[in-house]
């Protein structure tokens, strides 16, 4: 087990070096005491590199009540800085693992991705896990409009969710949880971002010994080399610079 206070910065943004149990006990802590708006960024390489871009992204992960190792570059760096990471944090894992252990103890609310994909995901949990769907939505990909948000509101109130799970991807999952932690009735909401789309069946996961020895990015460029081609070889080699440099000493981050 990791220590529940131990964390380390990778080029300015903090993470949390917790493991998906830990991550677990401590959502179903804020949903008993009913917290308000404690978001968890599910992030790895590829946030970390765009809030190098971005001071208000990174400014979010920053505020984020838990920041966990979604990648395992990431993982590798906690190591490096002496935190003893055993795994990543997957965020389909993560979901999926939190829905088997707790079942129907909790009311489940999923926000986003593509056209029916928010229903899929709620099916496909509730028929392996037994799980309370509190509801679902499919936002356009266009900002709201302020009577969509204020329906948005309405609807998550209503459903009386303990969780919201957001699947935008990052950046913009992060981007709408910071926006809404005051505005949402809700104790936690969770960014897992692909999950719905993998835990639902609409796309293929990597093999488990792909995901299991970082190479999870490899497998998702082959797939889809046009949109990912910038991210994992140009951003990823940046990032790995980034980190060399800041790990030597030879350069100071935010």
């Amino acid at each position: 087990m990791t220590d529940h206070n131990a964390e380390f910065r990778v080029l300015g943004v903090r993470v949390h070096a917790v493991q998906i149990p830990e991550v677990i006990d401590r959502m179903e802590a804020w949903i008993a005491s009913r917290a308000r708006g404690c978001y968890i960024a599910v992030t790895g390489m590829h946030g970390v590199s765009e809030s190098l871009e971005d001071p208000k992204l990174r400014e979010i992960l920053n505020t984020a009540d838990l920041v966990v190792p979604d990648g395992m570059s990431l993982v590798w760096v906690g190591r490096l800085r002496g935190c003893r990471l055993q795994r990543r944090v997957y965020g389909p894992e993560l979901m999926e693992t939190f829905c088997a252990r707790t079942g129907s103890r909790y009311r489940h609310f999923f926000y986003g991705g593509g056209p029916g994909v928010a229903e899929r995901i709620a099916a496909a949990e509730r028929d392996r896990n037994g799980i309370v769907i509190a509801g679902t939505y499919t936002p356009p990909f266009r900002p709201l409009t302020p009577d969509e948000e204020a329906e948005v509101a309405a609807l998550v109130e209503a459903s009386k969710a303990d969780v919201l799970w957001v699947g935008l991807s990052t950046p913009k999952q992060e981007r709408w949880m910071y926006e809404h932690r005051n505005s949402l009735n809700v104790p936690v909401m969770a960014g897992v971002g692909a999950a719905f789309d993998l835990n639902s069946g609409t796309l293929v996961q990597a093999p488990r010994w792909m995901r299991e020895n970082g190479l999870e990015w490899l497998f998702r460029l082959l797939a889809e080399p046009k949109r990912l081609w910038r991210r994992y070889l140009i951003k990823g080699s940046r990032f790995v610079w980034n980190v060399a440099l800041e790990t030597f000493g030879l350069k100071r981050f935010p």
